[in-house]
């Protein structure tokens, strides 16, 4: 009998020392070593407020506490790429596609749009307003040589802005072309102190606005200036030590049906409109 125990004891043992060399994948979500997660974003989903309007519900209801670090889409990728962050919520769909195809990343999912709009000032020295495409806006704004911020910052934001430069046929460059390195937020006060053009995601653009930001929507609706964002979790198999429960749990409850309808709602009381189009393939379904 004691050789029974203690052959029992031996292989619980050895399955608990197999599940600790495993990822942190294998607690359930919201157990003891699992209890919160590290979500590296884009500043226009932090600046805009959508965060502070959703996390709360996935917290009270997962019991999972998240913390947000906000940088762009670049950025945030790198953060997956060396293992500093659980999952990702970004927006440039090319970067995202080589993060997954080096296998930094797992259960990519779409989860919302929204859309890029030209802002600027509203004398328009370009004369840009109510054009129907970016390039063309683009095309008057480096003719005039009207000063254009750059957020500089590899984003999503600054990853858009590139590829209507390039199919505009057109090298920014020279003292109208300001490069600052910064977020949406600091990106689009700086144009506005000086008077300039940039490119924006709408949700940052009208929630500054609403305070005060002395700049106009000047150029919008071109399709190819839709903004797709996805969801990521970091590959557990290649970094064991982050929470890829907790990353599961975050995705499964973002991409759910009540989670969507709350982004569908984000925007709707401060400026009548949605900044930000549900996406999630349960939301597709649902609203074919």
């Amino acid at each position: 009998m004691r050789r029974r125990n203690a052959f029992a004891l031996l292989l619980l043992l050895l399955a608990i020392t197999l599940t600790g060399c495993g990822s942190r994948s294998a607690p359930p979500a919201g157990s003891a070593s699992c209890t919160s997660i590290i979500l590296a974003t884009t500043t226009s989903t932090e600046n805009s407020g959508l965060l502070d309007y959703l996390l709360p519900h996935f917290q009270r209801q997962t019991g999972i506490s998240v913390k947000v670090v906000a940088v762009g889409t670049g950025q945030a990728l790198k953060l997956g790429e060396d293992g500093n962050a659980d999952v990702l919520l970004v927006h440039a769909p090319a970067l995202e596609e080589a993060f997954m195809a080096a296998g930094y990343g797992v259960d990519r999912q779409p989860v919302m749009y929204n859309d890029f709009v030209i802002v600027g000032p509203a004398s328009d020295p370009a004369g840009i307003r109510g054009l129907r495409t970016a390039v063309e806006a683009f095309q008057r704004i480096a003719r005039a040589q009207a000063v254009f911020v750059s957020r500089g910052d590899e984003s999503g934001t600054h990853v858009k802005e590139k590829e209507v430069w390039q199919a505009a046929g057109i090298t920014p460059a020279g003292e109208w072309y300001r490069s600052v390195g910064q977020g949406m937020g600091p990106t689009l006060t700086t144009a506005a102190e000086m008077g300039a053009y940039t490119l924006s995601d709408r949700a940052t653009f009208l929630t500054m606005k609403a305070k005060g930001l002395a700049l106009e929507m000047l150029v919008e609706g071109d399709k190819t200036l839709r903004n797709p964002y996805s969801v990521i979790a970091v590959n557990p198999q290649r970094y064991p030590q982050i929470c890829y429960a907790g990353a599961k749990a975050f995705i499964e409850w973002i991409t759910s049906l009540p989670a969507q309808e709350r982004i569908a709602s984000f925007g709707q009381e401060i400026y009548g409109q949605s900044i930000f189009f549900p996406d999630s393939t349960a939301w597709r379904q649902a609203h074919p």
